[in-house]
């Protein structure tokens, strides 16, 4: 994997760049649609291409190797070959379960025992049998075993933590090394930096995984502190700050349009979040205008186009007023023209925040778009 970084927005720390993979080129920053189980929800391949212009996917380990299956998967010769999508793949390796199904697995050195949550059957994931499963996936780029620790943990269990998914992440290089061949040498293998809020512990796992055979980094366990943790943009910042500038940066699970644009300007490159798909899902669109909840009385009677600020088919096709008809009868047409519009105007706000990259005035177009599209309308 090749990455090229092109150009820097002269006011902020926003970057435009290039990463070359064996399945095309992506261009950063960039927005990756969640396609966890090898399905972006409610959406098709090639409306990923046609209407969405998705560079890059991201699935899950976890959940591939529950269904369909690891044997499945190398019969098929890969998840790009299954799903039909040839274009670049991520796939996370299963550490965010280890974290939302705490409830259901243990940690050891050794790696996670885990409970099934479709069946209950026992389970057990080392870095090593992560990373067999990644190159039965078929991924791009992969992402090693890790513990993402949760928000109230504490300062001491945060330092164990950090400490135990580095070694998996020693044990991960090693492995994908000695098991390299012709099937799996297109694969790129992120390193993740934990420590949860705590700076001192942020640059300990900057300095272990900048030290490390890694074709980029990942910023990870910042995502599900949202709610109760104001400074996203303060650690994603400065773990940007300390990471060198000749690698991809991803920061896991973000997120919202608003953080985001926020994290562009503080140097990221990656983004994915089930948001887009799952608010579609629910009738939240996010609007080149502002947010609708489509569903809302309102619009029953609104036979303007959903977005006439976005160019695929379904937002400029379809009126509001049908769209909120085909939500209030439960019709499954509603969740696939809700989500290809939802992930269009994410894939829009990124393309035009790289432009506006390249023209140097990428913080003051962000501080005006925000005011618009933030807007519940």
């Amino acid at each position: 994997m090749e990455f090229t970084v092109t150009h820097t927005d002269m006011n902020s720390h926003g970057r435009v760049g290039m990463i070359k993979t064996s399945h095309g080129d992506v261009k950063t920053p960039i927005f990756m649609p969640v396609g966890t189980v090898g399905s972006v929800k409610s959406v098709e391949a090639r409306n990923l291409i046609n209407d969405i212009d998705a560079e890059i996917i991201l699935g899950n380990t976890y959940h591939l190797y529950l269904r369909p299956g690891c044997d499945i998967l190398n019969r098929a010769h890969g998840l790009h070959n299954f799903m039909n999508w040839q274009k670049p793949i991520l796939t996370d390796s299963g550490g965010f379960q280890v974290y939302s199904l705490s409830k259901i697995r243990k940690i050891t050195e050794e790696g996670v025992f885990f409970k099934s949550h479709i069946d209950g059957s026992q389970h057990f994931f080392s870095p090593e049998k992560v990373i067999d499963m990644e190159t039965s996936i078929g991924a791009d780029i992969i992402m090693p075993l890790d513990e993402c620790t949760p928000f109230s943990c504490g300062y001491d269990y945060t330092k164990e933590s950090i400490k135990r998914t580095h070694r998996w992440l020693q044990r991960s290089v090693n492995h994908l090394k000695k098991t390299r061949n012709d099937h799996n040498r297109h694969q790129n293998l992120f390193g993740i930096i934990q420590g949860s809020i705590f700076k001192d512990l942020r640059k300990e796992s900057v300095d272990f995984v900048t030290s490390m055979d890694v074709s980029g980094y990942a910023i990870g366990g910042v995502c599900h502190t949202e709610g109760n943790f104001n400074g996203l943009y303060d650690i994603s910042g400065y773990v940007c700050s300390l990471l060198p500038k000749d690698k991809p940066r991803y920061f896991m699970g973000v997120g919202t349009p608003k953080d985001i644009l926020e994290c562009i300007s503080l140097g990221v490159d990656m983004f994915d979040c089930v948001m887009p798909t799952r608010c579609a899902r629910n009738g939240r669109l996010f609007t080149t205008n502002g947010i609708i909840q489509i569903t809302n009385k309102k619009w029953e009677s609104d036979f303007s186009c959903i977005d006439s600020g976005l160019d695929n088919y379904v937002s400029k096709n379809y009126s509001k007023a049908y769209l909120h008809h085909l939500f209030k009868n439960k019709e499954l047409l509603a969740y696939q023209i809700a989500s290809i519009h939802n992930l269009s105007f994410y894939l829009w706000l990124i393309k035009i925040a790289r432009q506006h990259i390249m023209n140097n005035d990428y913080v003051q177009w962000k501080n005006d778009i925000l005011q618009v599209i933030t807007v519940r309308l």
